[in-house]
């Protein structure tokens, strides 16, 4: 499909690029962009968590009081987790939560979010773009000419420090390089803008896969 390129200032260049039907005009499947997302998040997760339990709490072993006649339950250990101070009973042990996903999957899950960016009208082609300088100020105008105002985000061909620095102010701005999209990132994008050098390499992403 055909889509018209835009300038960083808002304006129209004349030009068009094509976008694959293959990437971005499939049938978004929307359960493999959940399964996607999910392992994502859950890779994320550091799964460091510890508390201790009785066997790791520090305290006398000595029985607290006699095993029959005190009219209350049995107690052994001043460490048992029905006392204050004593240990977590079946506490959180470390461990990982990382989900493992097809390749094929997460493929499809990529370019289902890719293709219901398209088809919601929210994804933009910029022409590629550099700044001479850090500002916010410069990055704030071209959010404000693409109307992409609202949790943009935007994808460059290769790792640019002007522009990832001046945007590194703005609250839900998002800037990225291509090689680094995934599913999570385009589906919490209100406006994906995606520059004409982007596009090349993420045709070569999908077709080294």
């Amino acid at each position: 499909m055909k889509v018209d390129v835009y300038g960083i200032d808002g304006k129209t260049t004349g030009k068009s690029v094509d976008l694959p039907d293959d990437i971005f005009g499939i049938e978004p499947n929307e359960h493999a962009v959940y399964l996607d997302v999910k392992s994502i998040q859950a890779n994320a997760r550091q799964g460091t968590h510890k508390a201790k339990e009785r066997g790791e709490i520090k305290g006398s072993t000595r029985k607290i009081k006699k095993q029959k006649g005190t009219g209350t339950a049995r107690a052994g250990s001043i460490k048992s987790g029905v006392f204050r101070g004593g240990g977590r009973i079946f506490g959180p042990k470390p461990h990982a939560y990382s989900v493992g996903l097809n390749k094929k999957v997460k493929r499809i899950a990529r370019m289902s979010a890719l293709s219901a960016k398209v088809q919601e009208g929210t994804l933009k082609v910029v022409e590629d773009f550099s700044f001479e300088a850090p500002k916010t100020k410069a990055f704030l105008d071209v959010m404000r000419n693409l109307e992409v105002n609202n949790k943009p985000l935007i994808v460059l061909p290769e790792f640019d420090n002007n522009v990832f620095l001046s945007s590194r102010n703005i609250q839900k701005a998002n800037v990225m390089v291509a090689k680094n999209l995934n599913t999570l990132d385009i589906m919490k994008a209100n406006s994906l803008v995606l520059s004409v050098g982007a596009i090349e390499k993420i045709k070569e992403t999908f077709t080294n896969k």
